[in-house]
């Protein structure tokens, strides 16, 4: 069955299978004093930069708290969109293991600003309410849009500016980067991001991700953190060897590519058609439209994928980096029998 429901439905791209195979040999030692994880932290290094101190982990809600964790203590509270992953889609996990208030914001096209940020940043000092001390941004947002390096610096200097924190989810950096036309270091460690959530699952990885941090009192106390999180895997290996073929020879960044290209070709052609209306532009992967609910159902009966906002008919459609023209074709295909 091929899915336009979500990238992390897609297989596993063959180069990380191989890496994966290749680590499954003999014995070696475990939580990460192994060759793989020495050489994985290496290449994050050399393309993050020197001050970058990867922890890989299980999955991105372990990710994410574990990184929330380590900047803020529970008297601190943490800003986002009211779209954000941590806010809608992890059962409340960041909120439960830091201790926080989670303070929601809308944007209606999921990226935070400097000028939707600062209402929030009041009462410093007086013990009745939670302290502001981190942000929360999704790079690409969970409305597929994404934030140019110059938004995320600004938003950095801002935080900073109040000894605040900027924390990115970075699920789907590597689309981020592939819209954008820049490395992964130019728009996170160079543009002020304080801590990084890295995976690779969306783009052709099997599991894990890198809690990435690029300040010392960050990393200090991050082992401790991600042990008491759960998060320390005994076999390490298995988690940081597929890091060294998603970062060799930009594999990361050919696979997002790929998927960004799908996604602007489904685009195209599903702008033919005068019911359906994009709610958001298409800047990496992700589709959001409108359609006439007739035409929804009919669609669902061939394709599973998630409605966006049921209440608006706006749904959401995915391409990955294994998405073939013939996948678009055939899904083209059901679109044209719908009644449009």
């Amino acid at each position: 069955m091929r899915s336009f429901a979500s990238d992390n439905n897609a297989s596993v791209h063959p180069a990380v299978m191989e890496a994966l195979a290749k680590a499954n040999t003999d014995h070696a030692a475990g939580y990460g004093d192994d060759p793989w994880t020495v050489a994985a932290t290496a290449k994050i290094k050399d393309v993050f930069g020197a001050e970058a101190e990867p922890f890989f982990v299980f999955n991105g809600t372990g990710a994410n708290a574990a990184a929330l964790q380590a900047v803020t203590r529970p008297f601190h509270s943490i800003l986002c969109t009211d779209t954000a992953h941590i806010y809608v889609d992890e059962c409340g996990a960041p909120a439960r293991m830091t201790g926080c208030a989670v303070t929601a914001i809308p944007a209606p096209d999921g990226k935070l600003t400097p000028e939707l940020v600062k209402p929030c940043l009041h009462n410093f000092g007086v013990c009745h309410h939670s302290q502001p001390k981190v942000a929360y941004i999704s790079q690409v947002s969970e409305l597929g849009t994404v934030y140019t390096i110059e938004e995320v610096k600004a938003l950095a200097d801002l935080l900073h500016s109040y000894n605040m924190y900027l924390h990115v989810d970075g699920a789907r950096l590597a689309n981020a980067c592939a819209y954008l036309h820049c490395s992964l270091k130019e728009v996170t460690a160079a543009a002020g991001v304080d801590v990084l959530s890295f995976g690779g699952t969306k783009n052709g990885m099997m599991t894990g991700e890198a809690v990435i941090s690029f300040r010392p009192e960050i990393t200090e106390n991050l082992p401790y953190i991600r042990k008491q999180s759960a998060q320390l895997a005994s076999k390490m290996r298995y988690l940081s060897a597929q890091f060294i073929p998603y970062l060799t020879h930009n594999l990361w960044l050919e696979n997002a590519a790929h998927a960004n290209r799908q996604a602007a070709k489904l685009a195209a052609a599903l702008r033919t058609y005068p019911q359906i209306h994009f709610t958001q532009k298409v800047e990496s992967n992700q589709l959001f439209f409108t359609c006439p609910p007739v035409a929804l159902k009919q669609l669902q009966q061939a394709y599973f994928f998630y409605m966006w906002n049921e209440a608006a008919n706006e749904m959401r459609l995915v391409t990955s980096w294994d998405t073939t023209d013939d996948d678009i074709d055939k899904l083209l295909t059901t679109f044209r029998s719908l009644p449009l």
